[in-house]
Parts: structure tokens; C-alpha cells; sequence
């Protein structure tokens, strides 16, 4: 059996959590399997790598950047190959280089455009334990990328999918995926099973178990993936096609602060108006979340978005350097907003669920700034200050209430 195991940067943070990882890789190679592991950057290390950077040069470019920050990952690597090392098993690290993770060329939110697998498999074949960098790719200017925090994952289904893996275990500090962030939400519930199409948006909204990416690469390849806990041995959650969930209506409910919301006023009310303003974004790639057109007055309308919070000035930077195509009066920007979303297959052929949503809401006396639909989510933008209590009661008007009346 081919097993490809990922864990985070918690789950190797310091001597102890490395050498715990070493004994759960070195139990299944034990048990006859090939193994392939999928490290980060060992606890805070990639913040304090920026934070340095930060010291030296605020405006560091993003190549440099991406040269720093790949270094925490090759210190995990190695350090675990040492600890495995020590334990008397064959082991060997790589970094994306000696592995030949080809990515995309943009600097901090890279994509793996494809996997030379040769080098790993012939390791594998020589009976090692493969130890690989996650997080990072090389492009074809032969320079490190990065692939964006939570990167890892992306490494770990992409290599599984390539490898054709028999099974992917992405491992944390929590034992599975929950119906929300138990630190925010105290009655969150661990799922035994979710989608693909659900675990996709939850990662999209911002839930931290799993990189976006890294779904879409294990719905688009069929990986078997599973999140598990890095400290107990709990069953964990499946992420499949399909999945028993008991059909609740809604299966999550998810946090994201890292959003900013712009105002672009007074636009002229014509055609092309939207394409101008979201094209000049497009290639600045500055990708855009929730958007509200107003309804035109005085021949005029203004149009809102959000975009990631560090992605904020760069946006109020290209809109305003193009202000007088654009024809626009004024621009605004607020960084003091959270959006709370909530997940679920079954409100597709369920009416009322925005009915209770906004109960929640209004209940709590919390005021929506901006909504956000499709078949799967519902989205709304309101102050930060009140994003973990709108999540809470949101959790017990649809998930709590639910299990209660299951009983």
C-alpha cells in the first residue's frame, strides 16, 4: 500500500511533536507500506521568516520572498529525516527542486502545474522513507515558489493524485473536520464523512482544516483523502463524492477575517463599467470574493467587493492609478469586516433556509453588510466584532437544533 501523509506545522513544532510524527510514519512503514511524507514549516516559522523580512525590507519582492520562506520546510524535512534516522529506519528528504514540483511562475500563490515522479519512486523502491518539502514548486525559470499558506496540502494530494496513492492523510491538531472551528463555535460537532463539493467551499470560506486547492485536486483525481488527528489515534474525516451525513441541512458553518471590503462610487451607469474594474484586478491577480452593483441613480451606481485583506492596498492602488478611466468619484475601503458562511448539499432542495439565516442574524442584533449565494453556501459580510457570535448562533439555529430534534 502507498500512503502519502502530510502534517502541519503544529504537528512538527518542536523535538517532542517530531519525533511523535517519526513514530506514526515509521508504525506504518513497519506494516509493510511505501510511505511518502508531506512536511511545513515547523510552528510559527514561516511568520517569524516574514517578520524578519519585514526588518530588513518591507517591500521585499515576492521572488525574494518565496527564497525565504521555502526555507522552513527544508529544515522540517531534514530534521525528521534525522529523527527517523536515529530510529534505525531508511529515510531520505527532498525538497521541490530534487523531486521536480513544477509550478506556475507567480511568486507566493504558485500552482503545481505538474509532478516528475521518477526520483520518488525509485527512492521508494529502494525501500526509503521519502520525506518531502510541502508549500513549494519550482517554475520554469528554475527559481523556488511558493504556493500560499496551507500549501501543504496542495503537496500532499497533488503528489498522492500523481503517485496514484492508495490512500492521502492530511494530519492536524484537531481530529477530523468539524461543523465549525471548535475554538470559535462551542458546540461544534466532528463530520465522520463530508463531500468534496462541501469541504471545497468550507476551505474556501475560510475554514483552516484543508488548502482549497488541495480539494480541488482530490475531487478532480478521485484521491481517497482523509483528515486526522497528529496526537490520538480518532478515526478522523473521510472527504469523498459522496457522503452520509445524515442529510442535515447544513453541515458547516465557517469564519473568515481575512477579508476587506471596497466601495467604488459614483461609476458611470453604462455597459462595461464591471469589466473595466474587475479586469484591471484580474491582472494585477487580485482575486475578488462577494460583489454588490447598486442599483443606478442620477446616472451613476457604485459597485463593492472583497478581496483578502493584504490584497486590499494593492487593489485601492490600480483602481486609483486608473481612476480617470474608471470615471468613479470616490473609492473606500474597510478592513474591519468578517464574513460567516454557512455549507450544506441539502439547501439546494430546501426553501426557508435564508429565512432562518437572517433569523440568526437579526436575533443577535447583528447588521449584514453584504450577501453572497449559490446552490451550496450562503455568505454574509458584517463587522468583525460580531463575526464569532454571528457563527455561533447561525450553528445552533441550523446544525445544534438539528442534532437535538435527531435524538
Amino acid at each position: 500500500m502507498l500512503i502519502v501523509k502530510k502534517f502541519g506545522g503544529s504537528s512538527v513544532a518542536d523535538a517532542t511533536c517530531i519525533r511523535r510524527v517519526a513514530k506514526t510514519i515509521t508504525d506504518s512503514y513497519k506494516e509493510g507500506n511505501k510511505v511518502v511524507v508531506v512536511l511545513s514549516a515547523q510552528g510559527d516559522t514561516t511568520d517569524e521568516l516574514i517578520e524578519k523580512a519585514m526588518e530588513i525590507n518591507p517591500e521585499a519582492s515576492k521572488r525574494e520572498m518565496d527564497m525565504l520562506l521555502a526555507t522552513g520546510e527544508q529544515q522540517s524535512v531534514a530534521l525528521m529525516a534525522m529523527a527517523i534516522e536515529a530510529m534505525g529506519y531508511p529515510v531520505i528528504s527532498l525538497n521541490a527542486f530534487q523531486c521536480n514540483i513544477y509550478s506556475t511562475s507567480t511568486y507566493s500563490n504558485a500552482r503545481i502545474k505538474d509532478i516528475s515522479t521518477e526520483r520518488i519512486e525509485n527512492e521508494l523502491e529502494n525501500k526509503n522513507i521519502v520525506i518531502i518539502t510541502g508549500f513549494q514548486g519550482i517554475n520554469r525559470h528554475l527559481d523556488v515558489t511558493t504556493l500560499g499558506r496551507g500549501g501543504s496540502d496542495t503537496s500532499a494530494v497533488a503528489l498522492a493524485a500523481k503517485l496514484n496513492a492508495d490512500i492521502c492523510e492530511i494530519y492536524t491538531d484537531v481530529d477530523g473536520v468539524y461543523t465549525a472551528d471548535p475554538r470559535v463555535v462551542k458546540n461544534a460537532v466532528k463530520l465522520n464523512e463530508i463531500t468534496y463539493d462541501e469541504m471545497l467551499e468550507l476551505a474556501t470560506l475560510g475554514a483552516k482544516v484543508l488548502h482549497n486547492r488541495s480539494v480541488e485536486l482530490a475531487k478532480k483525481y478521485n484521491v481517497n483523502l482523509v483528515v486526522r488527528s497528529s496526537i490520538t489515534n480518532a478515526e478522523g474525516t473521510v472527504v469523498k463524492e459522496d457522503a452520509k451525513v445524515e442529510k442535515m441541512l447544513v453541515n458547516g458553518v465557517a469564519v473568515d477575517k481575512d477579508v476587506a471590503r471596497i466601495a467604488v462610487i459614483g461609476l458611470k451607469d453604462e455597459p462595461g463599467v464591471a469589466f473595466k474594474i474587475f479586469s484591471l484586478l484580474s491582472k494585477a491577480k487580485i482575486s475578488v470574493d462577494l460583489i454588490i452593483q447598486s442599483i443606478g441613480r442620477s446616472d451613476t451606481k457604485d459597485i463593492s467587493f472583497t478581496v483578502s485583506r493584504n490584497a486590499c492596498n494593492d487593489a485601492l492602488k490600480v483602481l486609483t492609478e486608473n481612476k480617470a478611466s474608471l470615471g468613479f468619484e470616490d473609492i473606500t475601503s474597510n478592513t474591519e469586516v468578517a464574513k460567516v458562511s454557512i455549507v450544506g448539499a441539502g439547501m439546494a432542495t430546501n426553501p426557508g433556509v435564508a429565512s432562518m439565516l437572517f433569523e440568526a442574524t437579526y436575533d443577535e442584533g447583528i447588521n449584514v453588510k453584504m450577501i453572497s449565494t449559490s446552490e451550496i453556501k450562503i455568505s454574509l459580510l458584517v463587522n468583525e466584532k460580531d463575526a464569532d457570535r454571528a457563527a455561533n448562533a447561525i450553528h445552533d439555529k441550523f446544525i445544534t437544533e438539528d442534532l437535538k430534534t435527531r435524538r
